[in-house]
């Protein structure tokens, strides 16, 4: 089969190479031109492993990373086009799908005078209805007859940064919402090879799975983090302790929940926040006010904040002192700086006076430096931010920061993370 895949990023890289490892030829779209000219020299944009194996593997083979002008080749080739395009969240909590709208109109605009059947599948996160009510529509405005001339689909990914190929190539599960029986069977040959089950369901429940998936871990984080505040109110509790020993529970089954189900300073990334107060958004439209998401949002905004008085509180009244945070990406294994955490404590502490601020990350230091336009300096080493800094606060859980207690010749340490 043909595909078309809008958009290089974490999600789109990765499916356009596994739909390539599937045997299928991939056109894979980007707009940024940067980010196509890395991606075309053989080298990922950004830290994921094992893509660069898959991407030197199948560039230019049976993957061919293209820009918008040459979509009039590849659009009237394509059985199904992929939509792998941002989707941030607004003010309001509600997925913008501006760039999803731009990427439909440039496939229209591409499409032969007499074409094809395609299938149209969103894969960028959007909340429950959002094809029904909004992608079907939109279509159907420009005369378009879902379910004759064109198919509408979702395909939710369960991908997680640092893990992307892995789990992609090794999937558990394959969730397509479809609108008619066309086209689940044309989705059904883009997986006829993969040996785990392909489910084919209503358009409004593919959507609603991604987000039961990410709502309950964006839950179990604020959970965890709501029991870290009450026991630091209470005091004399070992807050990493009783975690480790909460995981003990039999009745987890050695699930790897354990990641979820444990304190830190706040989840962050672009899934949980953004699908997070999407969901919350889409609910309240619809006349029902989720106040369990409402809280969990609400804990999460707050616990930057927490943390920045947990750190003043060892710190001291001194505010000449350096502060030095141990971590700048969202999560360890990954580059991505995206609503990370650390740039939230950051500006706590710079707003309450704490003015000497110095950052290290073991991959991410210029990645948050261009996000992040944040008045604070950066070391190259570990070694170097121990020596620099009065006062130590790990924000990543990289592993690396594991002997910071022997290293740090007795400076106050603020674990954000629990990990020590």
């Amino acid at each position: 089969m043909v595909i078309t895949v809008f958009g290089l990023g974490f999600v789109g890289l990765t499916t356009s190479l596994g739909f390539a490892k599937y045997g299928h030829t991939v056109y894979g779209v980007e707009v940024n031109e940067e980010r196509l000219n890395t991606i075309k020299s053989g080298k990922l944009p950004f830290l994921e492993p094992g893509l660069g194996e898959a991407l030197k593997c199948y560039l230019n083979t049976s993957f061919h990373p293209i820009a918008a002008d040459q979509l009039n080749t590849a659009i009237p080739a394509s059985d199904c086009v992929y939509y792998c395009v941002g989707t941030p969240y607004g003010k309001d909590g509600q997925a913008d799908l501006t760039y999803l709208f731009g990427a439909i109109d440039q496939t229209l605009q591409a499409r032969d005078a007499s074409p094809k059947y395609q299938v149209l599948v969103v894969k960028s996160t959007v909340p429950p209805s959002t094809t029904s009510q909004k992608v079907i529509p939109y279509l159907q405005a420009q005369g378009i007859t879902v379910g004759k001339d064109m198919g509408v689909a979702n395909n939710p990914e369960f991908l997680r940064e640092g893990h992307c190929w892995d789990d992609f190539i090794n999937a558990d599960r394959i969730v397509l919402g479809v609108s008619d029986d066309r086209s689940a069977a044309l989705l059904r040959q883009v997986y006829a090879s993969v040996k785990e089950p392909v489910l084919c369901v209503s358009l409004n429940t593919g959507e609603f799975i991604k987000y039961l998936s990410n709502t309950l871990l964006a839950t179990l984080i604020s959970y965890s983090n709501e029991m870290s505040l009450v026991a630091d109110a209470i005091g004399g509790i070992d807050v990493a302790e009783a975690f480790r020993i909460l995981h003990m529970d039999k009745r987890w089954g050695g699930a790897t929940m354990a990641s979820y189900v444990y304190p830190g300073c706040g989840y962050g990334g672009y899934c949980l926040p953004k699908d997070t107060n999407a969901l919350y958004a889409v609910s309240r439209t619809a006349g029902f006010d989720a106040q369990i998401l409402h809280n969990v949002i609400a804990t999460n905004d707050n616990m930057p904040e927490f943390m920045a008085d947990k750190i003043i509180r060892a710190a001291g009244p001194d505010k000449s002192q350096t502060i030095g945070i141990l971590g700048l990406s969202f999560k360890p294994g990954s580059d991505d700086v995206r609503d990370t955490p650390s740039a939230k404590v950051i500006r706590a502490l710079l707003d309450k006076g704490y003015s000497h601020i110095c950052g290290y990350d073991p991959v991410a230091n210029a990645e948050f430096q261009r996000v992040y336009d944040l008045p604070i300096g950066y070391t190259d080493t570990y070694d170097e931010l121990l020596r620099n800094a009065q006062v130590l606060v790990i924000t990543t859980a990289w592993p690396e920061f594991a002997d910071v207690r022997e290293q740090a010749a007795g400076k106050p340490i603020v674990d954000c993370r629990y990990m020590l």
